[in-house]
């Protein structure tokens, strides 16, 4: 597709002036929506967000996710006994460990021969280690996949403001290039294991005899600052308060209500709703709504007997997901009286793992943005970022990589 195309309704416009795309391979340099000319990528990068293996990380992963905020420890120490809670172990370094291998043998299958190079944001391995891991092998053109499927500050643009540090501060910037898949909020690998999560449980109370009037689904995603928000997404189209990343969310919720109501008749009259979760911010600074347990206890006057918990906005069961669902929704639902299902996030599931490598492959062989997957309106999703995308409200706009600058 060229600069001048569209995205679902959105068109696709590049400044007239030329764009600056920073740290990019020679194909997307010319900040191209979608990059339709195969890349000769020598190496994976598997980006996320990393978690303590250990009481004693527990406060200086903190300190790295919370830095530059001045952040005490005695508040760090409020959100620390979540981790404490289990271990002072995250769950998402295994659970990287367990997607990196995931991916290799996808990528093995397939006959692509590509290493996969893996580093976190904020705990060991970190983002540099790995990308100087790879320029010693002498992989230098790197495609990332990172961990979050949609479109904000902290799902999008900070992995692209630290690709663009970590090359500045190993003094490989100029040898080595990072692009960045597109984000994949919809692209079927991703939304298939919730599909079925989904379908799975509504089945289950329908067959239980629960009315579907009375079985409420939350589609569950991490709360962000609405400032933040609003600036989610390109800057060509009005979203409304919730930005792109909201809208995202929705679009791929409604589908897959739908796809549980082709199904199962009479899941089209089953309420459903997005919800969040995670805030972190003063009281005074507004954030996204409403709260899941806040949501929950509203259900029995609705009516409601059963309700479907669906980490719509995780791809895996990492912290958010198992202290602020599995420990506090589940226990707000019980207080409620209802009934409680959490389904299952992708994880390692086989529709997801070659739903990331379909991503690789489609920067590989410069797949036509017209032939790429994609289940809700909104995509496919751009493989270089647009101007001003996901600015950071607090923090401004510093280099990013995948991007159209500033």
């Amino acid at each position: 597709m060229s600069p001048g195309g569209r995205i679902g309704d959105v068109p696709i416009d590049t400044p007239a002036t030329d764009p600056v795309v920073l740290h990019a391979s020679p194909a997307a340099a010319g900040g191209a929506a979608h990059i339709e000319t195969p890349v000769p990528y020598d190496g994976i990068l598997l980006a996320s967000f990393g978690g303590p293996e250990g009481q004693e990380d527990v406060i200086p992963f903190l300190r790295n996710v919370t830095r530059g905020r001045g952040i005490p420890d005695e508040r760090l120490e409020e959100v620390a006994h979540h981790y404490r809670h289990f271990g002072g172990i995250s769950p998402i370094n295994a659970q990287n460990r367990e997607l990196k291998t995931a991916i290799e043998g996808e990528l093995a299958r397939r006959g692509i021969d590509l290493p996969v190079y893996w580093g976190n944001r904020n705990w060991g391995p970190f983002l540099d280690e790995a990308v100087r891991e790879a320029a010693e092998a002498g992989d230098t053109t790197l495609l990332a996949v990172a961990t979050s499927a949609y479109s904000s500050f902290s799902s999008c643009r900070q992995y692209r403001e630290d690709f663009a540090r970590v090359l500045t501060d190993t003094g490989l910037a100029g040898t080595v290039t990072i692009d960045k898949v597109r984000q994949f909020f919809d692209h079927p690998g991703f939304v298939a294991p919730f599909v079925a999560g989904v379908r799975e449980a509504v089945a289950g109370f329908l067959a239980e005899g629960v009315e579907a009037a009375a079985i409420h689904v939350l589609f569950s995603t991490h709360s962000v600052p609405i400032d933040d928000a609003r600036r989610s997404g390109p800057r060509d189209r009005e979203w409304g308060d919730g930005g792109a990343y909201e809208a995202q969310h929705l679009a791929v919720a409604e589908y897959i209500m739908a796809q549980v109501a082709d199904e199962y008749a009479d899941a089209a009259t089953v309420p459903w709703q997005l919800v969040y979760q995670s805030r972190s911010g003063p009281p005074t600074q507004p954030w996204l709504e409403p709260d899941v347990c806040d949501v929950i206890e509203t259900l029995p006057a609705q009516g409601g007997r059963a309700v479907v918990i669906v980490p719509l906005g995780f791809v895996s069961d990492h912290m958010e997901v198992k202290w602020d669902l599995d420990t506090e929704a589940m226990d707000a639902a019980a207080e409620a009286g209802l009934r409680a299902v959490r389904t299952p996030t992708p994880g390692i599931d086989p529709a997801y793992v070659a739903g990331l490598v379909d991503l690789v492959e489609e920067r590989l062989h410069g797949t036509p943005a017209a032939d790429r997957p994609h289940v809700t309106d909104l995509g496919p999703w751009f493989d270089v970022c647009r101007p001003a995308c996901c600015e950071n409200i607090r923090a401004g706009f510093k280099p990013a990589a995948s991007g159209i600058a500033p």
